[in-house]
Order: C-alpha cells, then sequence, then structure tokens
C-alpha cells in the first residue's frame, strides 16, 4: 500500500497535468490555429468559435463532473478514470488530424474538443477520489496539494508550449499530448487498483442526471453568448435567447434540487451538505473560483494588449511572452501548495485556508493600485503573493472536502467540489468580462477618436473609429494582433485613403494603441480587482466557518467510526463505541 499510494498520486497528477495543459494551450495558439483552418480571426462571426473554443471545453467539464463523479461510486473510480485517460488521448488525435477548414472546420475543432472534454471530466472528477483512497487522512492534504501544484503547473506550461508549438506547426498544439496520454492510459490500466467502495447495487438517477447536465448547460451557454455583441448592444445579455437559456437553466437546476430529495439513489446526496465541514469548504472553493477564474485571462490580456507592446514588444511576440512573465505566479503556488497541504494534514484546513483567501483579497487590491506602466518587479511580487495565497487555500480545503465525506460517497464529492469550481471559474470569467467590455464601451470610442485625431487623421475617419465594438480591440490584442490593423480593416475604404503617411505611421506604431486603450482598460480592470478582491474575502469568512480539524470515520481523532457491529462482538464496546460517536459528532 505504501508503494502503491505514490503510483496512485503520480498517475492522477500525470492526469491532471495533460488535462491542465491542453485547457490553456488553446489561449496562445488560437492565432495559429485560426490561421492553419484559414479562418479569419477577426471576422464577425469568428467571434463565436472563439468563445466556444475558450469556454466549451469549461462548460461540458463542468456540466459532467457530478454525473462522472457519481458513476464512479458505482461503477469503480479507477475504471472510469482509465476510460478518461483514452477518451481524452482520442479527442487530442482527432484535434491533430482536423481535416476540413473555415468555418466547417472550426466546428470540428469545438466538436473534437468537446470529446476532450468529457475525457477530462472522468480525470478530473476521478482524480481527488483515487488519492483520498490511496492515503491515510494525515497524508491526504499533502498528496492533494502535489496534485493541485501540477494543476496550476499545466496552466502555465500550457502557455508556453502553445507559444512554442504554434510557431511550427498549429496541429502539434494538440498532438503534443498524445505520447503523454498513451503513457498514461497504459500505466492506469495496468498499476490502477479499485479501493473505493463500490455500490453496484444502486441505479442511475436518470431524472437528477438530466436536470442537472440540461439545467447547468443551459446557464453556462447563455452566460457564454452574454458575452457577444446583439443587434445594437455590445454584449448579448438583454438578448431572448441568452434571457431565456439562463432562465430555463436555473429552473432546471432549482428542480434537480427537488428531485434530489425524492428519487431513491439520488446522484449527489444532498444531505453530505449538512456536514459543517464539506458545505463552507465547497463554498469557499467556489467563491475562491470566482474570485481568480477570470483574472488570470484578464492579466494575459493586460500583458498583451498594453504593458508588453509599451515596453518593446511586437504584438506577435506577446502571447508567448505574456506566459512567461506569469511565471512567478507558478512558483508561489508550486512553494506553498504541498507545504499548507502537509501542515493541513497536521494542524486541520481551517486558519491555512483561511489565511490564503486573505492573501488573495491583498493581492487583488495590490493589482488594483498598479499604474498600467508598471514596472515588472513589482508586478512579478504581487502575483508572486497571489501564488502563495492561492496555494495555501487549494489543496487543504480540497483535502478538507473529501475528508469530511463517507468513502462510498467520495467519487460524487469529488464531483461536486470540481463542478462548483468550474462553474464559479466560467462565472467570474463572465462577470469579469462583461465588466471591462462595458467600461471599455462607454468610454473607448471617445478615448480611440480622440487619440486618432490628435495624430492628424480626418474628423470622419475619428467618428468611425468611435463605432467600433470594444470587443474588436480587446480580442485583436488577446490574439496577439495589432489591433489598429483590425480596427482600420473595419473602416470604409474612402476614409483610410485620407490618412496621410504621418499619421498612418503614428496610428500603426507599436504603443499608439496601448496609450490610447490604457485609461479605459485599467479603470475597468481594477473594478475587476475590487470585485475580486471583496469575493476572496467572503470566501476566507465561509472557509472560517469550516469549524475545527475533521475526518469522518474519526472522532476526536482516535476512534474508528467505521467499525461496524458485526466486527465488534463485544456488546459492551459496541455501546461504548456509539457513546463515542454521539459525542463527538
Amino acid at each position: 500500500m505504501v508503494k502503491y499510494k505514490w503510483v496512485a498520486l503520480s498517475n492522477t497528477t500525470l492526469g491532471v497535468l495533460m488535462a491542465t495543459i491542453n485547457s490553456n494551450i488553446l489561449l496562445i495558439s488560437l492565432p495559429a490555429i485560426f490561421n492553419g483552418i484559414h479562418l479569419n480571426p477577426l471576422g464577425a462571426d469568428t467571434f463565436q468559435y472563439l468563445l466556444w473554443l475558450l469556454f466549451g471545453y469549461n462548460i461540458i467539464t463542468a456540466t459532467l463532473l457530478v454525473t462522472f463523479g457519481k458513476l464512479s461510486d458505482i461503477f469503480g473510480r479507477v475504471r472510469l478514470y482509465n476510460m478518461g485517460f483514452l477518451i481524452f488521448t482520442a479527442g487530442s488525435v482527432l484535434l491533430s488530424l482536423t481535416p476540413s477548414t473555415g468555418s466547417e472546420g472550426a466546428l470540428e475543432l469545438i466538436a473534437f474538443r468537446i470529446i476532450q472534454a468529457i475525457g477530462g471530466a472522468f480525470l478530473f472528477a476521478n482524480s481527488a477520489a483515487i488519492i483520498t483512497d490511496a492515503f491515510p487522512h494525515n497524508e491526504r492534504g499533502k498528496a492533494l496539494g502535489i496534485n493541485q501544484v501540477a494543476a496550476l503547473v499545466g496552466s502555465l506550461l500550457g502557455l508556453l508550449l502553445g507559444g512554442v508549438l504554434a510557431v511550427i506547426n498549429w496541429r502539434l498544439v494538440f498532438l503534443v499530448s498524445v505520447p503523454v496520454g498513451v503513457i498514461g492510459t497504459i500505466w492506469s490500466y495496468f498499476k490502477l487498483r479499485e479501493l473505493g467502495v463500490s455500490q453496484k447495487d444502486k441505479q442511475i438517477d436518470v431524472y437528477g442526471n438530466v436536470a442537472f447536465a440540461v439545467g447547468l448547460t443551459l446557464l453556462l451557454v447563455g452566460v457564454t453568448y452574454g458575452l457577444l455583441p446583439y443587434g445594437g448592444s455590445t454584449m448579448g445579455w438583454t438578448s431572448p435567447f441568452v434571457i431565456l437559456a439562463l432562465l430555463l437553466g436555473t429552473l432546471l437546476l432549482i428542480a434537480f434540487i427537488f428531485i434530489e430529495r425524492i428519487v431513491k439513489n439520488p446522484m449527489f446526496r444532498l444531505e453530505l451538505f449538512k456536514i459543517r465541514m464539506f458545505s463552507a469548504a465547497n463554498l469557499a472553493g467556489m467563491l475562491g473560483s470566482m474570485a481568480r477564474g477570470g483574472v488570470f485571462l484578464l492579466l494575459i490580456i493586460l500583458l498583451q494588449g498594453v504593458w508588453l507592446p509599451l515596453h518593446g514588444y511586437s504584438f506577435s511576440e506577446t502571447p508567448f511572452w505574456s506566459g512567461i512573465y506569469m511565471i512567478p505566479m507558478l512558483f508561489g503556488f508550486v512553494i506553498m501548495g504541498p507545504l499548507s497541504g502537509w501542515l493541513s494534514d497536521k494542524h486541520g484546513a481551517r486558519f491555512l485556508a483561511t489565511a490564503g483567501m486573505i492573501i488573495s483579497a491583498i493581492a487583488f487590491i495590490l493589482l488594483a493600485l498598479l499604474p498600467f506602466n508598471f514596472t515588472y518587479l513589482e508586478f512579478a511580487i504581487i502575483l508572486l503573493i497571489m501564488g502563495f495565497g492561492s496555494g495555501m487555500f487549494a489543496s487543504p480545503n480540497t483535502a478538507s472536502i473529501m475528508n469530511s465525506v463517507p468513502p462510498e460517497n467520495r467519487g460524487a464529492a469529488s464531483g461536486m467540489r470540481a463542478t462548483l469550481q468550474n462553474t464559479g471559474s466560467t462565472a467570474s470569467l463572465a462577470i469579469f468580462f462583461t465588466i471591462v467590455i462595458l467600461g471599455l464601451s462607454s468610454s473607448l470610442p471617445a478615448a480611440l477618436s480622440g487619440a486618432i485625431s490628435k495624430a492628424g487623421a480626418p474628423q470622419v475617419v475619428a467618428n468611425d473609429a468611435a463605432r467600433i465594438p470594444p470587443t474588436t480591440a480587446l480580442f485583436a490584442a488577446f490574439l496577439g494582433y495589432n489591433p489598429v490593423s483590425a480596427l482600420l480593416a473595419q473602416l470604409p475604404a474612402n476614409d483610410t485613403s485620407q490618412l496621410s503617411k504621418p499619421t498612418l505611421a503614428a496610428i500603426t506604431s507599436r504603443t499608439w494603441f496601448p496609450n490610447a486603450i490604457a485609461p479605459s482598460f485599467i479603470h475597468s480592470l481594477d473594478l475587476s480587482f475590487y470585485i475580486g478582491a471583496v469575493l476572496s474575502f467572503i470566501a476566507a469568512l465561509a472557509s472560517l466557518m469550516r469549524g475545527k480539524k475533521y475526518v469522518h470515520g474519526e472522532a476526536n481523532g482516535k476512534l474508528e467510526a467505521v467499525i461496524s457491529k458485526e466486527e465488534a462482538t463485544d456488546e459492551a464496546r459496541i455501546h461504548k463505541i456509539e457513546e463515542e460517536l454521539e459525542k463527538h459528532k
């Protein structure tokens, strides 16, 4: 068993690493992928493909995690984890072989990405449960800390690999995970063992699964399409489709709660939320994900669209270097993740997780106080602090969730934990992007118009520039394109012909766009950072409510509650055990 626990940890860590690399590798590689399938990255219809490639993976994963967690409790966690490795690898192969081009090619990429997400959902739903089964309770925090460090390493490694591989060939972006997937699949099939408590006598909760999957999908799809322009508005929150999707999704999730209370074998046992540790830690985890989920992407846009061009980097180089400059956050997490997990095994999660969220809140406030032309050292220190805070929170919080539930419910608990965090992260992207785009909508038109006029352009050109959607400018910078080229491409030919060479040279220079957009963008970004700080403080309060150290199956850390009456032949001993358990509930 001592040897096996490290096999389980290393294999699940490899699976999480592979899945998270692929979740972020697209952020850097999208321009190369769109060029490879001959799709204009800044075309009118391309924005929805971009959103689906970015958000579709998270939507599908979040929707399936609870279902797969419950299925794992019934059919075996290792068996479904192995299946996840295989499906993920198959999806990666299909992505690298995408045959079509244009819009058809984009739809194929989205479909194959969904296959990848199904495999990723099996991996995410079971990795924490497999580790919890393999490790004793006094080592789980450390093991889960190592596993979660791999998740963040994968996120940042995806940025670096995407920047390198996309330059060579866009298909390598997806092909890179295939050897890892093949090795991991073979390794998991031959080495992982089923240690969980099987519930083969339980039936699948069809109604609960359908209500949850459809409801959450509609909710997240509505959130995603809320970011798309609709009619004359820069965003789609007033779209009948978005309103209907959000309304039906919410109603189905409310119905899901009532279904779970009456079916014989519920998909998720809502009574687990009566466990103080479980409910408080999950609430803290979801709020923490909402606080930081969208910030990572916004910081990349800040670097790519403003800071790096102002410091001499061309727009074509900014995607790769933004990944490099985000590395201090990784260092903070790598240092604190396993350490906090080890400490939580000894002292519990309450203090560490709460302190981690407070540190994260302070880091958000420090980010909001930065000027747009900051020095990198101060930015790196704040990222390091944020990494410390996230690392201090993540592994103790996960360990406390997994320790608080009965062994037979660990698959469902792991799925619910990951679902709440993924949902929080997707909601975070929608909230922060909405704040930034709405902020840009009110201030960017005047800023661009004034900057173009100041450069010597005719007023008609300045007026046309003021009508350009802020999403075009924002995502052009995010994709590593010179946004001015995108702006000029949308202006009437008669207007652009009136631009003199000095004026054209001025507005296409490396620093013109960052200087024009920075005041509007930074103001909106600061508001997002303050909201992130507030959410982090609330998460800290939720974390504080979790209570003292608690491990299911223990009373006062000494008496094992899992001793069954059949094993205790002495009637007095049975009575004593029951009294002790009642005392320490």
